[in-house]
């Protein structure tokens, strides 16, 4: 259940939000405009990251914290990629 929380910091977490979903689709564009390999493995990376500050902001406007470990879920699954991603490109480069 969201309450509706109009003080500073539930105006600011809305206004927060709003600029990380403005965020996301620009990082969606480069997603799909990346002209490489890397470019979109970053916007993709910047995708999660944004996402992860959209659940924080989540967090401050409704005071609920069970979402604090879904963020913490996404972080580690973005980060073991990330590895994986940087030693697949590695590999592909050491062997061109």
């Amino acid at each position: 259940m969201i309450i509706l929380n109009y003080s500073v910091i539930g105006v600011a977490s809305l206004a927060a939000f709003a600029i990380l979903t403005i965020s996301m689709m620009f990082a969606f564009w480069r997603l799909v405009r990346g002209p490489s390999l890397p470019d979109r493995v970053v916007a993709l990376d910047l995708m999660a990251n944004l996402t992860i500050g959209m659940i924080f902001s989540l967090v401050l406007f409704t005071g609920e914290i069970v979402y604090l470990d879904v963020a913490v879920f996404i972080a580690m699954i973005v980060f073991l990629g990330n590895v994986a991603i940087a030693r697949f490109l590695k590999r592909r480069v050491n062997d061109q």
